[in-house]
């Protein structure tokens, strides 16, 4: 669904949708409204698995906030990220270069950027 849309009509349930892509997880941040026009908020993990088949499915794990939790939900995750900050290293940008194979379940990088620690001395011997 485009950010922002607003549908129009019968179907008046989904309001505004925004996915976020995070490494191996993308979040999906929806409102939606109940049929009294009250608004609420779906946050959904989905993750790419692979099952005993070698097929993919996504595993998603759904969470609703309800306008009255909004601030409170807000205080505490801010309070957490911000306690998470002051004790840990400062995060390391993510890199989207990495993908998974149908055949196997860990991350394998696009390309082979390793090297070894090779003396250009070394070759003259």
């Amino acid at each position: 669904m485009e950010e922002g849309f607003e549908k129009n009509g019968m179907d008046r349930e989904e309001i505004f949708s925004k996915s976020v892509r995070a490494g191996k997880r993308t979040y999906f941040f929806d409102v939606k409204s109940t049929k009294g026009n009250d608004y609420y908020l779906t946050i959904t993990e989905s993750k790419k698995r692979f099952g005993d088949d070698g097929k993919f499915f996504y595993e998603k794990h759904k969470l609703f906030l309800y306008k009255e939790d909004f601030e409170k939900f807000a205080e505490g995750l801010n309070e957490a990220v911000a306690h998470i900050k002051s004790i840990s290293p400062p995060i390391e940008p993510r890199s989207d270069e990495y993908y998974t194979s149908p055949s196997a379940t860990a991350e394998t990088p696009k390309s082979d950027s390793s090297f070894s620690d090779i003396s250009f001395e070394d070759l003259d011997k």
